[in-house]
């Protein structure tokens, strides 16, 4: 199993919070209102975020993996 790790599109995001709302681990911000940003080491990857963001611009993509 590939663990995920969510990504925001910045550029397309509309910082309305959805995301921020429904993550479980408290791994989504929105610094001053422009755009929502992930906390690598608090995401777990289980989109939720991206199936509440209104703007689809959440993606999970593979998270690296540490050797």
């Amino acid at each position: 199993m590939t663990r995920k790790l969510a990504q925001v599109l910045k550029e397309e995001c509309v910082a309305c919070g959805c995301c921020a709302k429904v993550c479980p681990r408290s791994a989504i911000f929105i610094p001053k209102g422009v755009y929502a940003v992930i906390d690598t080491a608090l995401c777990v990857g289980c989109g939720m975020c991206a199936k509440a963001c209104p703007a689809d611009v959440i993606d999970l993509i593979p998270r690296e993996v540490e050797a």
